[in-house]
């Protein structure tokens, strides 16, 4: 049965806590999935958490308690476990990948204390190697546990083999092939390998097409590589074809969940990963760049404005219109770079040239405009006394839609060209820029229209 989370169970698991029960405390989480304790320890504090953990005595449920965590939590709960524990109680119990960010969130000095009191020195060796990679690329979201058979060998042989290797792997999505050299080369599933009759050679069954990442791949192209071809698990290789590891689907999930979080939070204006139990301070820093560009652009259209004080006194109707030009036009800029962003962060095909992206929102804009730009114009004409404003505000929806449209598109295709993430262009950028613009388009036409007409 799922569980539910509530401020009943919560306040009876406190009071246990606070009496010391250990009995009732651990039969309270006997039952209990590790991904909900986790969700549990957030509403603890580090002494409630600290001593909820150690009355779980299933190491490989106390292991997947600590990888569910937050990284923030995670690290705070590390702090307050002694090195023996941290090794004994988690490392142990882990798959080498979740052990390598365990141990990336403990400072320097305590990293090596703990992998010396690793009793399996191959894992604290696999660990190390892991370690040596950046946490975004293929080879820091790989795990070492893997199921090989050599491409010489009889299938009889190779399920001998797998026999011995299965009991380090949890879950097996393939069977990896390779040469005496450990080298890649093709798969294999469970179902070929056991249908197939015991005398048969790996390499009369072998898949060799099998799709791989090098280790130095950044995260996020390897999510959408597994993505788009619907793989379960990637196998991870060196640059001469060693076979190194593999990445299940679950890191997969968790890099897409956080790139997907990030862009966000970038189109929302917040220059770095936030969370609501955050320090004041930290939420502010992130918050506070994008607040002063939109400052500065405010300030700007403050002074567009200015420059057209006296057209705006004469004409003081002009003045009703401004935030519907302004808003119309961020609006659409967003929605445009919005578009752009999303299929550049799904890694579409980009057969199209940029010239072609840009003139295919150009034609979208014109529909768009030309629709609100009549509607507009239906509805000044006949609730407005002032044909020039009717004019002048048609005339300036239709130019402004299409101008932030174009410029919606081009500019996060123009920072994806030059490497610079495309989601910058989203959000705040778009939507300042496009008001200065609109205002000063707004502005411009009407002191012309109400002059002449």
């Amino acid at each position: 049965m799922q569980f539910e989370l509530t401020r009943e169970f919560l306040n009876l698991l406190i009071e246990t806590i606070d009496n010391k029960d250990d009995k009732a405390a651990s039969q309270i989480m006997e039952d209990i999935h590790a991904v909900d304790i986790a969700d549990i320890y957030n509403e603890l504090n580090i002494e409630q958490a600290k001593y909820l953990f150690l009355l779980i005595e299933d190491g490989e449920k106390a292991a997947d308690v600590l990888a569910e965590l937050d990284d923030d939590d995670r690290t705070r709960f590390l702090k307050v476990l002694p090195d023996d524990i941290i090794a004994s109680k988690f490392i142990d119990h882990m798959d080498s990948d979740d052990a390598a960010d365990v141990i990336a969130d403990l400072p320097d000095e305590r990293r090596e204390e703990v992998l010396q009191k690793i009793k399996d020195i191959d894992q604290a060796g696999d660990i190390v190697d892991l370690l040596s990679y950046d946490e975004d690329t293929a080879g820091g979201l790989m795990g070492k546990e893997i199921i090989t058979v050599n491409i010489n060998e009889e299938v009889e042989d190779a399920i001998a083999e797998i026999r011995k290797q299965v009991e380090e792997v949890d879950e097996i999505y393939y069977v990896y092939v390779v040469n005496d050299d450990y080298i890649l080369q093709g798969a294999l599933s469970l179902a070929k390998l056991l249908l197939a009759t015991k005398n048969t050679k790996i390499k009369d069954i072998i898949q060799s097409d099998v799709i791989s990442v090098k280790a130095d791949m950044k995260a996020e192209d390897v999510a959408n590589l597994s993505d788009k071809y619907d793989l379960v698990a990637l196998p991870v290789i060196d640059n001469i074809g060693r076979l190194l590891g593999r990445i299940t689907f679950d890191d997969l999930v968790d890099v897409m969940r956080e790139e997907a979080e990030k862009d966000i939070q970038m189109m929302s204006g917040l220059t770095q990963e936030v969370e609501h139990s955050d320090k004041v301070w930290q939420m502010t820093k992130a918050r506070l760049p994008w607040l002063f560009i939109g400052l500065i652009g405010g300030i700007f259209g403050a002074l567009v404005i200015g420059v057209y004080e006296d057209d705006l006194v004469k004409n003081a109707s002009m003045a009703f219109f401004i935030p519907l030009i302004a808003a119309m036009g961020g609006n659409v800029g967003v929605q445009s770079s919005s578009i752009v962003v999303q299929g550049l962060a799904s890694g579409s095909p980009g057969f199209e040239s940029t010239f072609k992206k840009v003139l295919k929102e150009l034609f979208v804009s014109i529909i768009n405009a030309i629709v609100l730009s009549v509607a507009i114009f239906l509805y000044n004409y006949f609730f407005s006394s002032s044909f020039a404003l009717t004019v002048t505000v048609s005339i300036s929806l239709f130019i402004v839609i299409i101008l932030a449209s174009v410029f919606g598109a081009f500019v996060p295709l123009a920072l994806n060209r030059y490497k610079i993430d495309p989601a910058l262009a989203t959000g705040p950028f778009i939507t300042t820029a496009n008001d200065i613009i609109g205002l000063f388009i707004y502005l411009a036409i009407g002191a012309v229209m109400f002059a002449i007409l």
